[in-house]
């Protein structure tokens, strides 16, 4: 049964106000809406600057997805207006006064699901609340994840095997028992939660995800069924429910790599790369949260003078400096050599990246693995340099081995905050793992020719008849089955 009476399955989706999680779900959305859904979005006025081009878009074409924007309450946590996402706090004071606002949400964002009346919820899993919303209105509530489904697996088997209880410091490495592959980790690698009893706010929202975990219709998941089959089906029996997986949301949804007001030097940084030989070029971005200290920025300079790599580097520290401020941090050696004679490129704020990876002169990606930029480098097929700094970023690290589609750099301490200060990648590691991927070898051209086979099949999946339609199709039928049938009774 597609529908009761004509009517058109509505379905209410919610984002958690940080880039990768907002824009993934607003790319499901976008193609729920693909497939006949009607659907509305509920956000902040900054917030939906991020997205609202490609809604306006869909909208003149006919569609209908509506935006429902509600004040982000800046003046009652204590924050200038416009901060209403945790990529635009600056400091870790202003992350907990983002935090605090989304939690002060709550309220309004209910008082807007029951005047909307929806069929169906898909939220973010940061928003637990959302299934008691659901419950009262006797929907769905389906949970978004803009995650691999490996990590859920390989954190419950830490839980349950507490393998790295069983070594005698941070830096011996264990097995994880239970999974499909061999996974090695050290404990200085996990998480906080895993290795003590975290208390806390955000360890408090964690463990109210988890129980409403089991009080869902369904997951969604931002991956592919083909890229990790064997975790899929490992995370169906620790969770008794299937995953979705209706990855990679921005190739699928067809995402415009493009934004409002374009400024010239996004444009700049493509025209340098045209100037690049195919291949040669190393991307460097550590996602639009993390910020090294100066100390680290100056060995990641020195490592690729000592390496002689190209370069495209996107610089984000703690302390951003003022025009014309000195870059304290630079080597002169660095600056005379790499960036006066075009063999590299300094960039500060947003870069399109997906048009960055999928560059011709790209060769690899050295990335802090984020999940949505390992997706998108697995999607262009560009091999990595993995280097990850907090959230489940050491797990994405494992499934770029597995797939064989990367080198590490080398990092070994999981972070609890954004700023990077405690700990030093050295020169000799990164010009290491340079040199490594960045040579004709036969391990290097054998990661190339594994990215290539990934990018081939990510892109299958998306195609009719692929994992990722055929995921999404269904999951949507399934709804309008359940919902209509439900109403009937």
């Amino acid at each position: 049964m597609a529908q009761k009476n004509g009517e058109i399955l509505h379905v209410v989706f919610i984002p958690y106000f940080t880039p990768s999680h907002m824009i993934p779900l607003v790319d499901i959305a976008r193609l729920f809406d693909s497939h006949g859904v009607k659907v509305s979005i509920i956000t902040t006025p900054y917030n939906a600057l991020l997205f609202e081009s490609s809604i306006n878009h869909a909208t003149e074409l006919g569609h209908e997805i509506f935006v429902h924007k509600l004040k982000f309450p800046s003046d009652e946590v204590g924050l200038a207006e416009g901060i209403e996402n945790f990529s635009s706090a600056t400091s870790q004071e202003m992350a907990i006064s983002v935090f605090m606002g989304i939690a002060l949400l709550q309220k309004p964002m209910e008082s807007l699901i029951f005047e909307l009346r929806p069929h169906c919820i898909v939220s973010d899993l940061l928003l637990p609340w959302t299934v008691d919303a659901a419950e009262q209105l006797k929907i769905p509530r389906v949970t978004f994840y803009p995650t691999n489904v490996m990590y859920h697996c390989v954190e419950h088997c830490l839980k349950l095997y507490t393998p790295h209880e069983k070594v005698s410091s941070d830096s011996e490495s264990f097995k994880v028992p239970g999974l499909p592959d061999e996974i090695e980790m050290r404990r200085s690698q996990l998480p906080e939660n895993i290795k003590i009893e975290s208390e806390g706010p955000y360890w408090e929202l964690l463990k109210r995800v988890k129980e409403s975990e089991t009080r869902s219709y369904a997951m969604i998941h931002d991956t592919i069924y083909d890229l990790e089959p064997s975790y899929a089906e490992l995370y169906q029996e620790i969770k008794g429910k299937k995953p979705w997986l209706i990855g990679p949301s921005f190739h699928f949804s067809k995402r415009d790599n493009s934004r409002s007001s374009p400024d010239q030097e996004r444009y700049s940084c493509l025209s340098w790369l045209d100037s690049q030989e195919p291949n040669s070029v190393v991307y460097i971005c550590f996602g639009s949260m993390g910020r090294f200290s100066d100390a680290q920025l100056t060995e990641i300079a020195l490592a690729l003078e000592a390496s002689n790599s190209s370069f495209l580097w996107v610089v984000r520290k703690g302390n951003e400096p003022q025009e014309n401020e000195q870059e304290n941090w630079m080597p002169s050696s660095f600056k005379a050599k790499m960036l006066t004679n075009n063999k590299g490129l300094l960039v500060r704020g947003w870069v399109p990246q997906l048009k960055i990876l999928n560059h011709p002169a790209t060769g690899a990606f050295m990335t802090h693995c984020g999940w949505n930029s390992t997706l998108e480098s697995l999607t262009a097929g560009v091999p990595m340099l993995t280097w990850p700094l907090f959230a489940e970023q050491f797990y994405n690290e494992k499934l770029v081995e597995v797939l064989g589609c990367g080198v590490r750099v080398g990092a070994e301490v999981w972070h609890s905050t954004f700023d990077i200060k405690n700990t030093i990648v050295n020169k000799e590691m990164i010009e290491a793992s340079l040199k490594m991927l960045m040579n004709t070898s036969t391990g290097s051209t054998k990661i190339r020719s594994r990215a290539k086979d990934v990018e081939a099949m990510i892109k299958r999946a998306v195609e009719k008849g692929g994992s990722s339609y055929n995921h999404l199709t269904a999951l949507i039928e399934e709804l309008k089955c359940h919902v209509f049938s439900t109403s009937e009774e």
